[in-house]
């Protein structure tokens, strides 16, 4: 398929060998020729220069026969109004863009228009990385607000209904991995050996569900 990518700094120019390498066809549009560079040379693709955001420019990209659009520019603006135009100007049908402010990418999600918050996702790989126990998150929205993260569950709670491990650590059980299968629990599923229980939680309260997890149910 053809693949258009605004803005060829180190992600765009690494996004666009990735999928030439899977035989894709790429068109790269930046407004600094010498960006270009990043490319190396043996990237078979075209090189537009200009602005994304302008119809002429992603014409002479071939947007009109693409069947993907990602904008990763070092600007939230350009990035989000170039995608909007890839989408509704173009009919594009996948389109993703990439956001540094983690509250602009809500509101854009809600526009529809798929994004990447660059700080919230960079900062979870860093977590996974720092803290392999499981306490990184696996899945966080565009506001940052809500994270989905693996759960170390405490052995005794094994045999105890997930609407109780709700109760205890404060945070909604969001399915569970049994046997290599995903199950939707509800509140009378109980959690069983060999489970790997994943939770929806509130950011700012990962460390306090984690921490409640890892302890041993109390008695009732």
């Amino acid at each position: 398929m053809h693949v258009v990518i605004m803005g060829c700094g180190r992600v765009g120019a690494s996004l666009a060998a990735a999928l030439q390498r899977l035989d894709h066809t790429v068109a790269v549009v930046d407004k600094d020729p010498r960006s270009f560079h990043r490319l190396g040379k043996h990237f078979q693709g075209k090189q537009v220069v200009g602005n994304g955001i302008d119809r002429e420019v992603l014409g002479e990209a071939a947007v009109e026969q693409a069947a993907a659009f990602a904008a990763v520019s070092n600007g939230d603006n350009s990035n989000i109004v170039s995608a909007r135009v890839a989408r509704e100007t173009f009919g594009v049908d996948h389109v993703v863009a990439r956001i540094y402010d983690p509250k602009r990418a809500e509101v854009y999600q809600r526009l529809g228009i798929p994004t990447v918050a660059t700080v919230p996702w960079t900062t979870d790989r860093f977590l996974r990385m720092l803290l392999p126990e499981g306490v990184a998150t696996e899945w966080r929205d565009p506001s940052g607000a809500v994270a989905v993260l693996q759960l170390p569950l405490h052995e005794g709670w094994v045999g105890r209904r997930v609407s109780d491990v709700e109760a205890s650590i404060g945070a909604r059980v969001a399915f569970i991995m049994r046997f290599g299968n995903g199950v939707l629990p509800d509140r009378k599923t109980v959690v069983q050996a060999e489970d790997t229980v994943y939770v929806a939680a509130l950011s700012g309260t990962v460390t306090d569900v984690t921490a409640a997890a890892r302890r041993a149910p109390e008695e009732s």
